[in-house]
């Protein structure tokens, strides 16, 4: 090839520069890409403009979604924008970032200048021209070491009917809580992304701030493209991936709802994925985090369904503080991924599959208020969870809806067995939060038995299982009576052993304890009839 051919080629391919969308997808067209600058500062006032003597903030970080960029010693920044971008401020440590009335953090710009693809719920409106400075004000918070956090997944209402069903079985007595923040996991909606603002001023009467996830249930299913399927999110809670530190912990909210749309068929679908420009976001975000400090993944799909889940692997498997935490599949589990998954990192990943606020999309029976008890297809009830930091340490509690701190197992026996058994009779414990890491033992009380370890079986949880055939049963005959119960699970937190023969006739109380692998001791009993042999 002759000289001058070869320079013309690489000056066309220099002149052409093209915009990449959230999901990494190149967009076609041919742009020259903008630069957004603006400044971080201490908002002493609090009115979100930058006034004399309001100090700039160095060494803060800011994000378009690809690339991250630090202020310069006058609290300034650079970074490249496309005609679809959001620039966003990570917030650091000791830090808050305004809020709005719904107490939905406010960190972002959103640069559309042409606004949304039109779709049947609304994303952003033509935000015009960029502006001259985007900037981003800060204020003093006080965050300690030691702080909790709550995590709602899949609230996923349907209607105004069912948001309020949230607000009395979840939200009401969690006021007044000392969470220092809260997260929800993704499906805020399910389909109907009206829902969003209703279920944000439930959710608002805890007063904390509250961060989201994308779920599935949360994109505009007529978008053709990924990048598309986020407007009306984006609208309504800034972009669908980020990070933030609170006190020693690095948050960083992961969107792998990989939406997919078939030209030919007109229809789309999704799937689990992060996609190369978040991947890069993720990528830059963690290279500025200290190798030692804890790091916390927040996402909807499960990280184990994840089709590039293996190339986030790479990015945080030689971390030792690490863990990640989804909602989506209404069952609540603990997770350790291994080699077995393509992990190649010292040790485990933990990774948390959270319990739901919908339970089991608000279906089975109402109880006394009118709220269906939604247990979920692996026998736990529906609730949220409180994750406690202390440094690098957490620990995870789970809470069920109504119930208290204590309603932490559901135990099954015979309501009466004989004196002379021909087949052994079983308890069952329902640890709710229970993993392969919890032992969980009985004995009966008031007799010379030692403490007997139970299995740890995968089966479906066998109160579950006649709740459900029971409510089955109703719905043949009454079938608009109330949503079907999902159908029942092997469960990978139930737990079985014999109970002792050789009992005497009377009423015996059988205890359980259940540890963690956190070392924390559970308790709680059930009462057996035993009846003597003929009588």
């Amino acid at each position: 090839m002759r000289p001058l051919a070869l320079v013309l080629i690489v000056a066309v391919l220099l002149s052409m520069v093209f915009a990449l969308g959230p999901g990494g997808r190149l967009t076609g067209q041919s742009v020259e890409h903008p630069v957004a600058r603006g400044v971080v500062y201490h908002d002493k006032n609090h009115n979100q403009q930058r006034d004399a003597g309001e100090e700039a903030m160095e060494g803060i970080r800011v994000s378009n979604g690809r690339d991250i960029v630090t202020t310069n010693a006058d609290g300034k920044y650079e970074i490249p924008v496309t005609d679809d971008s959001i620039v966003f401020v990570i917030k650091p440590s000791g830090w808050q970032v305004p809020l709005s009335e719904d107490q939905l953090p406010r960190f972002y710009y959103i640069h559309k200048p042409n606004g949304s693809p039109k779709s049947r719920y609304p994303g952003v409106e033509p935000t015009g021209p960029l502006p001259k400075s985007i900037d981003f004000p800060l204020y003093p918070h006080e965050e300690p070491k030691q702080f909790q956090a709550l995590l709602f997944g899949d609230p996923q209402p349907r209607d105004q009917k069912e948001v309020d069903w949230i607000s009395h079985d979840v939200i009401e007595e969690l006021i007044g809580t000392d969470a220092s923040f809260g997260v929800t996991l993704g499906d805020i909606a399910f389909d109907n992304l009206e829902t969003f603002d209703a279920l944000n001023q439930s959710i608002a009467l805890l007063g904390i701030p509250w961060y989201n996830v994308i779920g599935n249930h949360d994109i505009n299913y007529e978008a053709q493209r990924r990048e598309h399927a986020n407007e009306t999110y984006e609208r309504v809670y800034g972009p669908s991936y980020y990070s933030f530190d609170h006190g020693p912990v690095h948050f960083i909210v992961v969107d792998d709802i990989e939406w997919q749309y078939n030209q030919e068929s007109r229809k789309g679908r999704y799937v689990g994925g992060i996609g190369d420009t978040q991947m890069e976001f993720i990528k830059n975000d963690l290279a500025g985090i200290p190798a030692d400090q804890m790091v916390v993944l927040m996402m909807h799909i499960p990280l184990i369904d994840v089709e590039d889940r293996h190339e986030l692997y790479r990015l945080i498997e030689q971390r030792p503080f690490c863990i990640s935490i989804s909602g989506h599949t209404h069952y609540h589990e603990h997770v350790w991924i291994k080699k077995e998954d393509g992990w190649e990192g010292p040790q485990p990943h933990h990774h948390i599959i959270n319990v739901t606020v919908c339970g089991s999309w608000w279906s089975g029976a109402p109880d006394e208020r009118g709220i269906p008890h939604t247990t979920m297809a692996d026998g736990a009830p529906n609730g949220y969870s409180i994750i406690s930091f202390d440094g690098a340490d957490y620990r995870l509690d789970y809470r069920a809806a109504g119930r208290g701190p204590d309603h932490q197992m559901q135990l099954d026996a015979p309501e009466v067995i004989s004196t002379e058994l021909a087949e052994p009779a079983f308890l069952y414990a329902n640890v709710f939060n229970g993993s392969e890491k919890t032992k969980v033992e009985m004995r009966v009380a008031g007799q010379s038995v030692d403490w007997i370890e139970l299995d740890h079986v995968k089966e479906a949880d066998p109160t579950y299982q006649r709740t459900f055939d029971r409510e089955a049963a109703i719905l043949e005959v009454k079938p608009n009576e109330w949503r079907k119960l999902s159908k029942p699970r092997a469960t990978g937190h139930l737990w079985k052993g014999a109970i002792p023969t050789g009992l005497p006739a009377g009423l015996h109380e059988i205890e359980v304890r259940a540890t963690d692998h956190w070392g924390r001791v559970f308790n709680d009993s059930r009462s057996i009839r035993v009846e003597a042999a003929g009588s």
